[in-house]
């Protein structure tokens, strides 16, 4: 039988405690707490850091102790160890112990739960389980989630087989995941066959950061079951949302979508072969990312061959900015398919919509557009069966300018995430954003370990494999972003190590930086006053690395140039007291000619491109780069 390499090796450990008694100082680190070497166990991640940063960089500065302490808490043993996993693609088997020792953010492997449950239940005060077989061929009963998972950091939950083939069963969603950090659940094959019976999702994930939420195959062959989702997803930042083979082969079931996504930020839900073969299917979208920022909806074979469906959206993306909803092979081969789009997308600052192919395919049907937005394209699209009701053409459309619109400015940007230049200055008093480091707590793999995993899309199943297809939508996302075209004029990078954001940074910079980030947290959501100013070149147009943590197990940051940037350090004071509080690093972003008109700068300052520059704190764990020279 084949035994697994074990991640503890005595005899490496005896040749470890052997090494590490001899202690090294090393020349030229500087003198504060993070840098100094003396006593360093020469064998860590930090002591070859620091000897790295030796080598690379010109400069005997202090190192910023924020950064060392990222750097991986894995002993030499257990790197070695690793390595030789990673090389034999054994990972996998050892995930457990390696998102442990090596400090990284996996979810976790939820065991499978064969529970039937056959009493009614109430979930209040619960995180972290996984429904395998809940609720399967139960008859009547109600089971209530409430309070689940609240204000938890990383709630990881899997409903799979939830009330499979039950009859006349209602299960509620309340408060479920409020206030919640990277919010992961998975719902497969929930109420599958089931006949009769409800299923509401209320104040489902409301106002969290990052929901990776999904429902596969959710409803498929059920019968006359309701299912209401109301206040989904709403005040929630970033994430997605994938409905798959949702209600697929159902009868009669009627779907409500109402508040969902209601005054969300940059949130994306995909449709793929929603309704697909389904008859009679009935689902309204009301009020469906209202008031709500950059939302983007995917519909694909959406009512794919169903007969004689309904579908209702109305005001629907009402009152957002921007956005973007793309319709393909909706109601595609369908029968006697009825869609009303009234209200739609009538956005104060317009979106963009697709529909490419929509009904293709389709017989006897019904689609009304019925006071709908511009900047719309249709190619491919059913010629019969659709009418259009004062549909707002884009040559007849008319704009409001950002200024006039009062407090729908800044309705979706915290106060002081983006401010002017010209508040750099001593005794200005302005308002804080919460500046706090929001991502889960990593470290840095080892170079040697780091460059076993690397971060592309062609090796993303490698990826999937060892850190589990719970991480899948975090591992894709960042690898996008990462793998995504340059804008104009900047220079990217993501990096898994610190050695290799050195080796970025000193490829723009040369070799004598320093890199520096705000202080502290200190001033976060209050109002703050400025201090003592200063500017880097003299607070001239500089040249800069900026590096912004990405959501990934170990940590990744997205490092990048952008032309035409100034970047100031400043004091940042308590407004009654006149105390030093933190110390701030600003950038100045003096060229936005080539940002969306849709950022959430023009949103908060009133401008659009290219007419004003716009400035942001460095944020807690982010950081910026600069000629160490260059300081005044």
């Amino acid at each position: 039988m084949h035994k697994q390499p074990k991640l503890f090796n005595p005899l490496f450990f005896l040749i470890f405690l052997f090494l590490s008694s001899f202690h090294v100082s090393f020349a030229g680190t500087g003198g504060n707490v993070g840098d100094s070497s003396a006593g360093e166990n020469p064998f860590t991640a930090k002591a070859f850091l620091i000897r790295y940063w030796n080598r690379q960089i010109s400069n005997s500065l202090p190192k910023p102790s924020f950064l060392l302490s990222k750097a991986s808490p894995l002993s030499s043993v257990d790197s070695a160890t690793l390595i030789k996993l990673a090389d034999q693609n054994a990972l996998s088997s050892h995930l457990p112990s390696f998102c442990t020792l090596a400090n990284l953010f996996c979810f976790p492997d939820l065991s499978p739960s064969l529970e039937r449950h056959d009493k009614d239940s109430n979930f209040a005060v619960y995180s972290e389980r996984n429904f395998t077989n809940y609720g399967t061929s139960r008859l009547g009963g109600v089971d209530s989630f409430k309070n689940y998972s609240d204000n938890d950091n990383l709630p990881t939950n899997s409903f799979r087989r939830y009330s499979r083939d039950s009859i006349g069963h209602k299960d509620k969603f309340n408060n479920y995941a409020p206030d919640g950090n990277v919010i992961d659940q998975s719902f497969n094959t929930y109420g599958s066959g089931a006949t009769g019976g409800s299923g509401e999702f209320k104040g489902y994930s409301r106002e969290v950061n990052n929901p990776n939420l999904r429902f596969s195959s959710y409803e498929s062959e059920a019968n006359g079951r309701k299912q209401a989702f109301s206040s989904y997803s709403m005040d929630a930042n970033a994430g997605d949302q994938a409905f798959t083979n949702y209600g697929k082969s159902g009868n009669g079931v009627p779907t409500e979508f109402n508040s969902y996504g209601d005054s969300s930020n940059v949130v994306g839900s995909t449709f793929t072969a929603y309704g697909k073969s389904a008859n009679a299917a009935n689902d309204s979208f009301t009020s469906y990312t209202f008031d709500s920022n950059d939302p983007r909806n995917n519909f694909r074979s959406y009512g794919d061959g169903g007969n004689a469906a309904i579908d209702s959206f109305s005001s629907y993306r009402d009152q957002s900015n921007v956005g973007d909803d793309s319709f393909q092979s909706y109601a595609k081969n369908s029968n006697t398919a009825k869609v009303n789009f009234a209200n739609y997308g009538k956005s104060f600052n317009e979106g963009t919509d697709k529909f490419k192919g929509y009904g293709e395919g389709s017989k006897g049907q019904m689609i009304g557009f019925k006071i709908y937005g511009v900047n719309n394209t249709f190619k491919d699209y059913a010629k019969k069966g659709i009418s259009f009701s004062k549909y707002t053409n884009p040559s007849s459309a008319t704009t409001t300018s950002l200024a006039s619109r009062g407090s729908l400015v800044n309705k979706w940007v915290e106060p002081g995430k983006f401010f002017r230049e010209s508040m750099l200055k001593p005794g200005t008093v302005m308002p804080m954003p919460d500046i706090r480091d929001k991502m889960p707590k990593r470290s840095f793999l080892p170079r040697s370990l780091s460059s076993k995993l690397p971060l592309s899309t062609s090796r993303v199943s490698e990826l999937k494999q060892i850190f589990h297809s719970s991480m899948e939508s975090v591992l894709e996302n960042t690898l996008a972003e990462c793998e995504r075209a340059p804008s104009r004029g900047e220079t990217k990078r993501c990096v898994g190590s610190v050695e290799d954001m050195i080796d970025f940074a000193i490829s723009v910079l040369g070799r004598n930086v320093m890199v520096r980030s705000t202080e502290n947290v200190e001033g976060s959501k209050k109002d703050v006053m400025i201090g003592s100013v200063k500017g880097i070149n003299g607070g001239k147009v500089t040249t800069s690395v900026s590096c912004h943590q990405s959501l990934f197990p170990y940590l990744v940051y997205y490092c990048h140039s952008v032309p035409k940037v100034k970047v100031y350090v400043a004091d940042i004071l308590d407004v009654k007291s006149k105390a030093k509080i933190n110390h701030g690093v600003a950038i100045c972003h003096v060229d936005t000619s080539a940002w969306s008109p849709g950022h959430g700068a023009f949103m908060a300052l009133g401008s659009s491109p290219g007419h004003i520059e716009v400035c942001h704190w460095i944020f807690e764990n982010d950081m910026t780069w600069a000629l160490a020279d260059a300081v005044v």
